[in-house]
Formats: structure tokens, C-alpha cells, sequence
């Protein structure tokens, strides 16, 4: 919000001395976060006030372009010395009277905003406006321009630039200082309030904050005089959801004069504070908006058929807003209607149908205290966040609704010459606000500081709390707070104690660092999870973090059976995105995601790895019981909460697309493959300082044939393969892509880090070609020979896997590479070969292998 200086002590009893600055660091003391401070300039030189007393349309151009004639209130240099810079093929006389003798200047302008008789703001040569931005008199579309007519932009008012700055009649005369007019030494201040204090949104609540934090005296802008007594009703209003809109008032202004000006004074608050100016009655509702931080509506009392209603829309109902856009309505959604249907979204926009128009003369004021997160969900839901919307979905003061509508009534009879009706409209109410009750002392306890006697009570009542004394049985001082109307956000002790923190200020609170006991570090798991990191950033994987939710349509692009266990997710009760509102049972969604996105880009070769939590819920997993914060939890209600937690292991996850390794000048690159998943998955597991098993598996979304499940002795731990093909083209993935997923929590820290045992004898190699059928897992082979073979064998690899015709249909070649060795003494071939024979017997007992001719 934009606040300028000038408004915002209008309502403070402050010394001279004061600074801007003084005001945003005390924002900045109190919790109000300063985004920027502007001081508004600066302009040097001659900046007047000018009357438009002819246009000339030059029509010879390509561009419209106008030669004014305006006073400016002295006589001009008989010959002004103009700019060459730029050279015309015609020189225009440079005329110095008016139509009626008086003196006049000539200035090019391409505005057509104004009319003869306008008061506008004339920079003379000499001004040197904001961007160090100098005037002079130039010569230009063949003419002499001798000065310019300036845009609200171009004097760093506000960022309207559709048209020069125009002036309400009778503002001042021409000649007069505009510098001082316009308030040019005034200050802006942009502030972003907390979600939790809407009443700050509003000069009314960041003077009554400023108030608070520099212990000056404040004059609340909602204190009107007496309200007139209402004879009856300014309207007949039926609210059928009370609890979407608690309180409605209205105020109805006739006799509207609809071409009166808005005053000079309010044009210049609206528009420095980001606000255009349109109409004295929508001007009239956006002031009081922003000066009580109640929002307005107004219509056109002529286009209101019958009773309003406030009520849900009826679903599939249209409304078109006054952004011309025609909205279908949620059942959801609060509404205004009459009897021609909606006629206005509650508290977020009016509907055109009874838009105030220049002819309107008959005004219906309305304010009312809407439901916060009803007007929440409807501008999410309508992607309309407006000024009002912003307001209402954090809480306005219920209170304020009959003082808007009676300034706002007030404003339009000054300015406007409008008369206001007797009857006003007020149908509800709300309840204040429930009293908290809190130890005394609970504001020392908190921050461990000692505060003076009665700041506790001082602090709250500056608030606007009204505040209660007593005592405990116990003999404990109690202090009992009502909170005032305006913060809906005081509910519970630990509230009140943020309010006496925060005003006495956060800097008041020492900052003591715990003392670091010695000889901690890193636990066992933690070491692990950063070795596993390591080695795969080592192999050349690049570390990602993705979206850390899914959606539901993920599992049939990964084609799960609607009974696997994967589809029991736990939903996010408030998701940053409504189609992703999952806790992932598993990283590949959010892994092969980014690299979808990155290969949308232009990569080609990508190999991408994320270790990260997954929640994996129990079937009938436990409701989160709410525990409160007045008291320290018991052994049974934590026992309670942590059973209702689901299961959150640590998975690591890899994925590949494209060439592993690329090509380049050393030769062609190789397509990444089922082995280079497997071999990921080993590097995360010799991190570990485990060993993997593998076997063949079928589990979706991987390739039936090319799938691997890894275990960790007998232990499933994961699985690593190429996705299956309709899986990669469902997520737009590159062909061919492989992944792993290992549940890091599974693996088994080891009980110890022993040195290795390596023996100084001599090893024996043998290799071994065994025939055996397609349907073997070369795994489990090797797994029988490793049996076979005894102790003395070190190290079995598979090095070579041959399919031809001259083994048979169904067969297939599997070698292995055997390594030998013995602990204590030099192992001869004869003992190596025993061994071998031995694991070639048991192969062939087990799976009938045979030995390769």
C-alpha cells in the first residue's frame, strides 16, 4: 500500500523533527515491512499553473498533434531562444496574446484530454522535472513550443500517462505556484502489512500503529460527529446467508450533482497513493476505502429493480463485472441481487448493470462486514484480486460500516451538492470479540525480559483492548483483554503477548546463542544421505529440487492398478496448486517432471538425481488430534500424535535420458540403459557401504523386461530399469528413459567401519562360460556359483552374454569372470580349479547348466 506522508500525519500530533524516515524505521520496529521510501521530485524552476485559452488542431501530421495557447499569468520574453536540436521545414510565428489581448504562451502538445478553459500544470523553460528531465523552448512540428503541459508521470505523482494533468475548476489561478499546489515536497511511503492485520491497509491503522510505536497522541478519522437519527430505511435489503455477510448498511444520497469535479486535495491523495480517479462518487468510496480501510460499493439507485438480496448464487448464474468480463458463479460465491438476477460479487466487484455512470444523480451507498475466507476463496476462484478483495479476505472492522457509508454521505453533500436521506439501512450485527485471559507476566516469560510495571496493560490498551485486572486462585495477576472490533486476529493468550513484544520492540529481546556441547556432528543417517549426494553429483547426476506435491492423474500416467498401494497419498488441506494437492508416495513424479521441463528446453543429455522424504500412510492411518496450546501435551496425547503421523522415509531417486556417455572428439556417445539405472543405484549403495542384489522384477512404471528389483541381502530396498513406453509417452518423455528409486531408510547402517582385510598372496583367475536357458537371471546364476565355489572365492563378474544359433533355441551363453584367492598361503591352479568345478556342478544341478564348447 502507497501511503503518503502528508495523509498519514494528518491524524498525529508529531514534532516538527520527525522525519519520513523516522516514520518507516518505526514501521520497520513494529512489524510493518517498508518496500520503498519516495520522496516525490524533485522539480527546480519555474512549475505554474496555466489555463488552456486555445487549441489549434495541426492536422498535417501523422500523429494527432495540438498547438495550445495558454496563460500562465506573466508576460512572456518578447523572443524566447528555441532549441535547434531538432529542424522543421516550417517556422510557426511565436504569438504572445490570447484571443482576448492577454498574454499567452505556446507549447506543442500531443494530449487530448482537455478542452479551452482547462487548468493544467505548465512546466516553463528552465523546470528540470523528476529524471533530470530539462525543459526549453523548441522548435517542433512548426511551431515554437515554449514550455510543456505536464502528465500526472512526468511530475512523479502517480504513473498515469494516458493524459496530461487537468486541474478542477476553481483550484487555482493561472500563475500560481504548482510546486506548492501539487505538494511536491510530500513523501510516500509503501508498506506491506502483515496477512494478519487488514486494519493496516488503511491510514486509519497505520496511524493508529505509527501512534503506538512513537507514543504520540492519535485522532481516529472514524470518530464522527452523532449520526442523524434514521427514519427508516434507505432501501429494503433481505440478507438470506448471515453468516457469508454478518452486517449490511446502507445510505441512500440524492440530488448528486454527476459533472461535479472531485476536489483537488482527494485527486492528489488517490493518485499518489496508486489510485485513478473517475467520478466524484467512485472517488468518494476509494477515499473512504483507503482513509477507515473499509471498502464501498455505490449504485446507480436507478437501476436497482426491487429489493436487494444478499444470498449464495445459484450455480451456472452469470454476472458481468465492471470489468466487463462476464463471470459464471460458484454456488459458492456471496452475491448482491435484486429482482433482475446478481447485480454485484460481494465484497470483491460490482456488476456493470448498476454501475455509476456520469449521468447518475441517485446513489445507494452500501458497506458491509463479509465472511473473510468466503471472499477469499471467491476471488482466488475468479481470479479477481481488487482493492476490496484484498481487504475483506483479511478481516475489516464490522464496526465501521455505518461511520463509512455516513463520510462517505458526507463527502458527496460537500462536493457534490447531494442530499442525504433520512433512512438507513442496517440489517445484523456482530458480536464482539471474545476475551483472553493470560497471566500478567506471560510477555516476561516469553521473551526473558524483565518489563517495567503496566506495560503489559499500557500496551494492550493502545491497541484499543479494554483491559481487566484480577487475580488467580493461586495468587498469579491475570490480565483479561477484549480485543476492539478492528482485530479479528486476537484469539488466544499467545496473541496478546505478540502485541506487547512487538511494540515494546523485538530488539528489546536479547539474542543468546545455546551453547554447542562438544563432540556432536553429524548422525550416522546424515552422513549418509550427504555420501550418497556426493558420489552420484561425483558421477556426473546434477542434483534438483522438484515440486514436492503431485496430483492424482499422475498414477494413471504411470499406468498403477487402482489397488496399488502408491494411490494412498495424504491430502495437503491447503495446496499452492489445486491440481497438485498429494503428498508423493514416491520422487519419480516430481523427478521425471524436471526432466520433462528441462528437456521442453532444449537438453538433450540429462541425468538428474533428488534425495528426498516421501509420505507413505497406513491404510487406516489416525485423524491428527488438535492438542491446543494452553498446556504442555501428556505422554498419552503425544503418543497419540506421533501414531497419527505417517511413515516418512528418505528415498534417493535417479533419472537418465539421451547419450551416458556423450560423444565427442573421443568417439560416438551411448544411449543410456537399464544398466546405467542399475549402476546408479550400486554407486548410492557403495556410498552406503552396503552391496546390492539383483533381480529381474515387473512393477510398473518400469519396462516388464527391463526391470530390476534391488535388494539389500534379502531385503527389498528399490528398483532401477527403463520406463515402459507408454509411461515415457504419456509424460512426454524422451524414449528410452531409465530411472532408479532406493528407500534410503531401508538400507542398513553398518555397525562399524572396519579396515579391509587384504591379503598379500597372489590371486588365480579363472573364467567359466555356462549354457543355460533365457529365462535364468544371470543373478541368480551367479549367486549358485558363489555358493559352489566356497570361501576361497574372492570376486564373480559377469563379462560376457552370447545368444546364437549353435546353442539352441531358448539358450543363451553367460560368462563370468572368476577371482580366487586364499587368506593365509599362495593358492595354487589346482585348488582354484576344485573350486570352480565345484560351482560348475552346483550351476548344473540347479539350473542345468552346462559348460560352453
Amino acid at each position: 500500500m502507497r501511503v503518503p506522508v502528508s495523509w498519514l500525519t494528518e491524524h498525529l500530533e508529531l514534532d516538527a523533527e520527525v522525519t519520513p524516515q523516522d516514520l518507516a524505521d518505526a514501521f520497520v520496529r513494529i512489524g510493518i515491512e517498508v518496500d520503498e521510501l519516495s520522496k516525490l521530485g524533485p522539480v527546480t524552476g519555474p512549475l505554474v499553473v496555466g489555463r488552456v485559452a486555445e487549441i489549434e488542431e495541426l492536422t498535417e501530421f501523422k500523429k494527432p498533434v495540438r498547438f495550445c495557447r495558454v496563460e500562465v499569468g506573466e508576460e512572456p520574453d518578447p523572443e524566447p531562444e528555441p532549441d535547434e536540436s531538432e529542424d522543421d521545414d516550417e517556422d510557426g510565428p511565436l504569438e504572445n496574446e490570447g484571443p482576448h489581448g492577454i498574454k499567452t504562451r505556446g507549447i506543442v502538445c500531443g494530449a487530448r484530454n482537455f478542452v479551452e478553459g482547462d487548468l493544467v500544470v505548465v512546466a516553463l523553460p528552465g523546470v528540470v522535472l523528476p529524471g533530470d528531465f530539462e525543459i526549453a523552448a523548441r522548435k517542433t512540428y512548426g511551431k515554437i513550443s515554449d514550455g510543456m503541459i505536464c502528465s500526472a508521470l512526468e511530475l512523479g505523482l502517480g504513473d498515469d500517462h494516458t493524459g496530461i494533468l487537468v486541474l478542477p475548476p476553481g483550484t487555482a489561478s493561472p500563475g500560481d505556484d504548482a510546486k506548492e499546489l501539487l505538494g511536491l515536497d510530500d513523501t510516500v511511503i509503501e508498506v506491506t502489512p502483515t496477512p494478519d492485520r487488514g486494519y493496516t491497509l488503511s491510514i486509519r491503522g497505520l496511524a493508529r500503529e505509527l501512534s503506538n510505536a512513537l507514543d504520540v497522541p492519535f485522532g481516529d478519522p472514524a470518530a464522527l460527529d452523532a449520526f442523524p437519527e434514521a427514519e427508516g430505511d434507505a432501501w429494503p435489503v433481505r440478507v438470506e446467508d448471515p453468516e457469508g455477510c454478518p452486517r449490511f448498511v446502507l445510505r441512500r444520497v440524492t440530488g448528486l450533482d454527476a459533472t461535479a469535479p472531485t476536489p483537488w486535495w482527494m485527486r492528489r491523495r488517490l493518485m499518489l497513493a496508486g489510485i485513478r480517479s473517475i467520478s466524484l462518487a467512485v472517488d468518494v468510496t476509494n477515499y473512504v476505502m483507503l482513509e477507515l480501510g473499509h471498502p464501498l460499493h455505490a449504485f446507480a439507485t436507478s437501476s436497482v429493480q426491487g429489493d436487494l438480496v444478499v444470498r449464495r448464487a445459484a450455480a451456472g448464474e452469470k454476472l458481468t463485472t465492471l470489468d466487463d468480463v462476464e463471470r459464471t458463479l460458484d454456488a459458492d460465491d456471496i452475491v448482491i441481487a435484486d429482482d433482475s438476477g446478481v447485480i454485484s460479487l460481494a465484497g470483491t466487484m460490482g456488476g456493470a448493470s448498476t454501475e455509476i455512470t456520469p449521468e447518475s444523480t441517485d446513489v445507494l451507498l452500501e458497506a458491509a462486514h463479509w465472511n473473510p475466507a468466503s471472499i477469499s476463496r471467491t476471488a482466488r476462484r475468479h481470479k479477481l484480486f481488487s482493492e476490496a478483495a484484498k481487504r475483506f479476505e483479511r478481516y475489516t472492522d464490522p464496526a465501521l460500516c455505518a461511520a463509512a457509508v455516513e463520510l462517505a454521505a458526507r463527502l458527496l453533500r460537500q462536493y457534490g451538492e447531494g442530499a442525504i436521506q433520512p433512512g438507513r439501512t442496517d440489517v445484523g450485527g456482530v458480536a464482539p470479540h471474545e476475551p483472553v485471559t493470560m497471566p500478567i507476566n506471560l510477555p516476561d516469560q516469553i521473551a526473558g525480559v524483565r518489563y517495567e510495571r503496566g506495560v503489559t496493560v499500557k500496551r494492550l490498551g493502545q491497541i484499543g483492548c479494554k483491559v481487566q485486572l484480577s487475580t488467580s486462585d493461586q495468587g498469579v495477576g491475570l490480565v483479561t483483554a477484549t480485543p476492539p472490533s478492528w482485530r479479528g486476529d486476537l484469539v488466544q493468550p499467545s496473541d496478546l503477548v505478540e502485541e506487547v513484544l512487538r511494540l515494546e520492540g523485538y530488539d528489546s529481546i536479547p539474542s543468546v546463542l545455546p551453547a554447542a556441547p562438544a563432540g556432536r556432528g553429524l548422525s550416522e543417517t546424515q552422513r549418509r544421505s550427504r555420501a550418497v549426494s556426493r558420489a552420484l553429483a561425483e558421477a556426473g547426476y546434477v542434483e534438483v529440487r522438484p515440486f514436492p506435491f503431485i496430483g492424482d492423474a499422475v498414477w494413471d500416467a504411470f499406468g498403477l492398478p487402482e489397488d496399488d498401494i502408491r494411490r494412498q497419498t495424504v491430502r495437503v488441506r491447503n495446496p499452492l496448486e489445486a491440481d497438485r494437492d498429494r503428498m508423493a508416495t514416491t520422487l519419480l513424479p516430481g523427478l521425471l517432471d524436471t526432466l520433462q521441463r528441462n528437456v521442453s528446453r532444449g537438453m538433450r543429455d540429462v541425468s538428474l538425481f533428488h534425495v528426498g522424504q516421501v509420505v507413505l500412510p497406513k491404510p487406516n492411518q489416525l485423524k491428527v488430534p488438535d492438542l491446543g496450546v494452553e498446556h504442555r501435551p501428556s505422554d498419552e496425547e503425544l503418543a497419540v500424535l506421533e501414531a497419527a503421523v505417517p511413515a516418512q522415509p528418505v528415498h534417493v531417486a535417479a533419472v537418465l535420458s539421451g547419450q551416458r556417455p556423450r560423444a565427442g572428439w573421443w568417439g560416438k556417445g551411448e544411449q543410456a540403459g537399464w544398466a546405467d539405472a542399475v549402476q546408479a543405484a550400486r554407486l548410492v549403495a557403495e556410498a552406503a557401504g552396503v552391496e546390492l542384489t539383483v533381480q529381474a522384477a515387473d512393477l510398473l512404471p518400469w519396462h516388464p523386461g527391463r526391470c530390476a528389483q534391488l535388494r539389500v541381502g534379502d531385503w527389498p530396498v528399490g528398483h532401477a530399469g527403463e520406463l515402459h513406453p507408454k509411461v515415457v509417452e504419456a509424460l512426454g518423455l524422451p524414449p528410452r528413459t531409465v530411472a532408479m528409486e532406493l528407500d534410503l531408510d531401508a538400507i542398513p547402517l553398518p555397525d562399524s567401519r572396519p579396515a579391509p582385510s587384504i591379503s598379500a598372496y597372489p590371486p588365480v583367475l579363472l573364467d567359466v562360460a555356462l549354457v543355460v536357458g533365457t529365462d535364468v537371471p544371470s543373478a541368480d546364476l551367479a549367486d549358485v556359483l558363489r555358493e559352489g565355489a566356497g570361501e576361497l572365492l574372492e570376486e564373480i563378474t559377469l563379462f560376457d552374454v552370447y545368444i546364437g544359433e549353435q546353442l539352441g533355441e531358448d539358450k543363451r551363453s553367460l560368462a563370468y569372470k572368476l577371482r580366487f584367492r586364499a587368506a593365509d598361503r599362495t593358492l595354487t591352479v589346482d585348488e582354484a580349479t576344485k573350486s570352480r568345478d565345484a560351482a560348475v556342478a552346483a550351476a548344473g544341478e540347479r539350473f542345468g547348466a552346462t559348460l560352453r564348447a
